[in-house]
């Protein structure tokens, strides 16, 4: 006899978006604590979007939800375009916070959301890896993206979790212009560079996300909490700017980075574009 199927509450959000549908899209399944891992891994490879997120009852104590998220190939301890969408499904649908921020729940540990207006940003992770690249590291790097040796200005380990590597580059135009071989990556690899005044004043950086296995993230949050502390503690930005990510996409995403104190917060707008239910 087949098992019954089950209705979930199911949104798609638009993350990081200037307007909505040019931002990084996320699916979110509420009040999953029925499904099992094979379910939560078959419906994100199902949706085929970077990330599907999963809500759940809280196991911590200070924690007002829980999320578990996963891309069509496996999970992940910490994303943040998940967890500022994933937070906004969650005010949606009735969540109601216990303090002054959100606190989500993660494989990652807490994570602190606040809205700021508009805007929602989460308390960016500590980096677990820092420091300049190796050489072999930064030249297989460079190569994989067709960077000469002095494209590059400066580059750093940015690892807060999904092990970020950091380029920085001359200007927004020669961000723009990669054209990356993604055969030759060895992990994901973060680029950015200054918009100058023929740019505008819209945004102070741009901002590309490359993952081996032929995809480039439409809006990253992850990326963009890990090149804050570098870019921020180096001097090279100031204690608040926005960043610009999605421009070769066709996207036009908009990362608002802000320090205060110890902290940076990573904020962007969010949208819902689609409501209603999943049976699974």
């Amino acid at each position: 006899m087949a098992a019954l199927r089950q209705e979930y509450r199911f949104y798609q959000v638009d993350v990081f978006g200037a307007e909505p549908l040019r931002g990084n899209p996320l699916a979110v399944v509420m009040g999953a604590d029925g499904l099992a891992d094979r379910q939560m891994a078959a419906l994100a490879a199902w949706t085929n979007l970077s990330e599907t997120t999963f809500l759940l009852r809280p196991q911590h104590p200070e924690a007002d939800y829980r999320v578990r998220i996963f891309t069509p190939q496996r999970e992940l301890p910490f994303a943040g375009h998940p967890t500022l969408g994933s937070c906004h499904a969650w005010l949606r649908a009735g969540g109601v916070k216990r303090g002054e921020a959100v606190v989500q729940e993660c494989q990652a540990g807490l994570v602190r959301i606040r809205q700021d207006g508009e805007l929602l940003s989460f308390a960016a992770p500590k980096l677990v890896r820092t420091g300049p690249l190796e050489p072999a590291v930064l030249e297989r790097a460079r190569r994989a993206l067709g960077l000469a040796a002095d494209d590059v200005v400066a580059s750093h380990w940015i690892d807060n979790g999904p092990g970020w590597l950091g380029l920085r580059l001359a200007s927004r135009e020669a961000v723009l212009a990669v054209r990356p071989d993604y055969t030759g990556l060895d992990g994901p690899v973060g680029i950015v560079g200054p918009w100058s005044a023929a740019d505008g004043a819209e945004a102070q950086f741009e901002v590309r996300a490359f993952i081996p296995g032929g995809y480039e993230d439409p809006v990253t949050g992850s990326l963009n909490a890990s090149l804050a502390q570098w870019l921020i503690g180096d001097g090279v930005a100031p204690a608040s700017y926005v960043a610009s990510q999605g421009t070769a996409l066709g996207r036009a995403g908009r990362v608002h980075v802000r320090q205060e104190g110890g902290d940076f917060w990573i904020g962007g707008a969010v949208a819902t574009c689609v409501t209603g239910t999943i049976t699974l």
